[in-house]
């Protein structure tokens, strides 16, 4: 059962997990976690490859946090935390709670997310509510650039309000960069670096056209692997060179 002080109880019953992965390998680096699944997202970026998550998690089964909560209650001494995925995250307002609970069974947490709510990640790093954070660009920072992959309108300035905030915390982090020809060329990647420059990491990801929420991306080609190595190399060396 759920160990939480008797005040935080109340929002056991409000948590919605759709998915739940108890090991994992490569959801942060250089440990071993277990992964949440939250529903829905204020994003609808075409090449999405949680369509069902985003569009339709009312079709969803929940998950009740109890048995999450045992689950990682026999996992204990094997994975050092939990990562809270989605869709977004921080759309919900019992975030802070639910990392509150995962953090009571001792363990180490970590957030995906898109930067669309600044407010959030700033109240969450905050209260020291999180331990590692990997957040995803979708774009060059620009706002008819990011509306085209996201589909959304308005958000470029609250992304990059999250990136500032990611940046001066001192909590470890990542950024993300999936990348796919239809949407990114070279000169969009080294952009989106240029923009990063000083920070501690941008890990591109090769677009894999399974599951999109735009079907006709499914047949979409990705980026040879040869050249996501070469891109990668580049956005090291610029990510690298510091501010003045």
């Amino acid at each position: 059962m759920c160990d939480l002080h008797q005040k935080d109880s109340c929002f056991c019953k409000e948590f919605i997990i759709k998915g739940f992965l108890e090991t994992s390998f490569v959801d942060w680096p250089g440990k071993l976690c277990s992964v949440m699944f939250l529903p829905s997202c204020n994003f609808r970026c075409s090449y999405c490859h949680n369509s069902e998550l985003v569009l339709h998690p009312d079709m969803i089964a929940n998950i009740p946090f109890d048995q999450v909560i045992e689950r990682l209650q026999d996992m204990q001494g094997w994975i050092d935390g939990v990562c809270v995925s989605g869709g977004e995250p921080t759309i919900h307002p019992f975030l802070p709670h639910l990392l509150q609970a995962i953090r009571q069974q001792g363990l180490l947490t970590k957030l995906d997310t898109n930067g669309g709510r600044p407010e959030m990640l700033a109240a969450l790093l905050n209260d020291k509510l999180i331990d590692y954070i990997a957040m995803d660009i979708k774009a060059p920072l620009a706002e008819d650039a990011y509306c085209k992959v996201t589909g959304v309108r308005g958000m470029t300035e609250n992304v990059k309000k999250s990136i500032d905030i990611i940046r001066t915390s001192n909590v470890p982090y990542e950024f993300r960069f999936t990348v796919l020809p239809s949407y990114h060329q070279p000169e969009d990647i080294f952009r989106v670096a240029e923009a990063l420059c000083g920070a501690t990491k941008l890990k591109l990801q090769n677009f894999k056209p399974a599951h999109t929420l735009d079907p006709l991306l499914n047949t979409c080609r990705s980026y040879d692997a040869e050249d996501i190595t070469i891109y990668q190399q580049k956005v090291d060396q610029i990510i690298s060179r510091q501010v003045h």
